[in-house]
Formats: C-alpha cells, sequence, structure tokens
C-alpha cells in the first residue's frame, strides 16, 4: 500500500512536523526530542537532524540556537499549511482550470463538507463585509 503525502510533505517529514504541531503554541523541542518522540521509527539522530534543517529551509519550522545545538518548533499549523498547499496548486491554473478544478472538487465533496464549506464562507464574507 503507498503512503499518501500529507500537505505536500513526505513520510518522515509528515511524522516530524506531527510531533511539532503537538505542541502548545510557545513549545520548542530539540532533535533530540523529536528523535525521542519518533521511538516507534529506527531513525539515527543525523536523520532527523537533516530533515529538520531541511524543514527549516523550507520555511516550515523556526528554530533558533541554544548553546551548541537547535530546537525547532512549527511555523505554522496544520490548516495554515494545508492552505497553501491548496493554493499553490491552484496559482497557476488558468482562471477556468481553477474554477473547473474548484467545481470538481465540490462535486466530491460529502453533505459534511459542504456544511463546513458554507459555514466557512459565510464567515469569510462577515469578516469581508467589516
Amino acid at each position: 500500500m503507498v503512503r499518501q503525502r500529507r500537505s505536500g510533505l513526505g513520510d518522515l517529514e509528515s511524522a516530524v512536523m506531527e510531533q511539532l504541531w503537538a505542541l502548545p503554541p510557545d513549545g520548542w523541542l530539540s532533535v533530540r526530542e523529536v528523535l525521542e518522540r519518533l521511538v516507534d521509527r529506527d531513525l539515527a539522530y543525523t536523520t532527523v537532524m537533516t530533515v529538520l534543517d531541511r524543514l527549516a529551509k523550507k520555511d516550515l519550522v523556526s528554530r533558533e540556537r541554544v548553546g551548541r545545538a537547535w530546537r525547532y518548533r512549527a511555523a505554522s499549523g496544520r490548516d495554515e499549511l494545508t492552505a497553501q498547499v491548496l493554493q499553490s496548486s491552484l496559482a497557476p491554473l488558468a482562471p477556468d482550470d481553477r474554477k473547473a478544478a474548484l467545481l470538481q472538487f465540490l462535486d466530491n465533496a460529502s453533505d459534511a463538507d459542504l456544511d463546513v464549506l458554507r459555514a466557512g464562507l459565510a464567515e469569510v464574507e462577515r469578516k469581508h463585509r467589516g
């Protein structure tokens, strides 16, 4: 079975981000702490360090130096990242193609998803009206 990528991230990147998203908003983790939370995987310290470095270069995590080590936290929430991935997928499309993609998405949405979308649209419209 092929694992589906979430939010445009690879499997290990997703696992690391899950650990960072689970923190309180002001929470930070070191490489060692991330490694300890991924105990179900047989990972080397340097592997986790490399993944965190790559996530930092993609601006998906913030990092700060504490002594000789770095500590990390998610730069944005899961919902923000998902929205960014969706927006970046739609942005290069011609207007008619963007419309077709959105309509196809809506046509395949469940009733519950459509209810969420209606409520969200109403909220956005209220914000834009002031």
